[in-house]
């Protein structure tokens, strides 16, 4: 269950296929460390330091990748593929992407480990200029779940809010806020701000991440 930040990271969005001149196809990767797995405003990793890497190929808007972690220390060893697109409309960015998470280690949802296909999102992104929207719907591995995100940049800091819609009627909700230093180090402070939920600690998370040359 990969965090946002992490996977938005992952991804170069490639509007070749509705510009003018040409896009040219590209192959992209990354290893990345945080002092801990952040999602959706849940610790996964228990304060644990966890290592990720990723792959990506884009042409003409048009991306597929592979996203691994060592982070989340209850469903274990993480790997996720994607695929989708992604295009700009005067000035309004669309990405629609598919995902589906794959846990081989850990606890699996049936016989130890995640089977293809059996935990799988579908995820629409809108942004113009410094605010993008995220609707994720969880199309397999847990009818009826949704998330929702807001959020913003303003120079090297943004905000985000996202929204759990259980099935249960349990929403919490959270706040991040990040700083980039760099554009491979990063701090996120992560606070849930809804009375529905007990992991209400703040969580604070160093990131660095370093692009691998293709």
């Amino acid at each position: 269950m990969k965090k946002v930040t992490q996977l938005a990271a992952a991804i170069a969005l490639t509007t070749g296929a509705i510009c003018a001149t040409p896009v040219m196809a590209e192959t992209s990767a990354s290893v990345a460390i945080a002092s801990t797995y952040l999602w959706r405003g849940y610790d996964l990793g228990s304060g644990t330091p966890a290592i990720s890497g990723d792959i990506s190929y884009s042409e003409a808007g048009f991306y597929v990748g592979a996203w691994a972690s060592s982070g989340d220390t209850s469903a274990g060893t993480e790997y996720d593929l994607y695929a989708g697109w992604g295009g700009e409309f005067s000035g309004v960015t669309v990405d629609f992407m598919l995902i589906n998470y794959l846990y081989p280690t850990g606890a699996g949802y049936t016989d130890g480990e995640t089977d293809f296909g059996e935990f799988s999102e579908a995820i629409l992104t809108l942004g113009a200029g410094p605010v993008s929207f995220s609707y994720y719907d969880n199309i397999a591995g847990g009818s009826g779940y949704e998330y929702y995100t807001l959020g913003a940049e303003f120079g090297k800091f943004s905000a985000t809010i996202g929204m759990h819609d259980n099935v249960t009627g349990d929403d919490p909700t959270h706040l991040d806020i990040s700083y980039a230093y760099s554009d491979n180090l990063s701090f996120t402070a992560s606070q849930f701000i809804s009375d529905e939920t007990n992991d209400d600690d703040l969580k604070f998370v160093v990131s660095y991440s370093l692009p691998l040359d293709m």
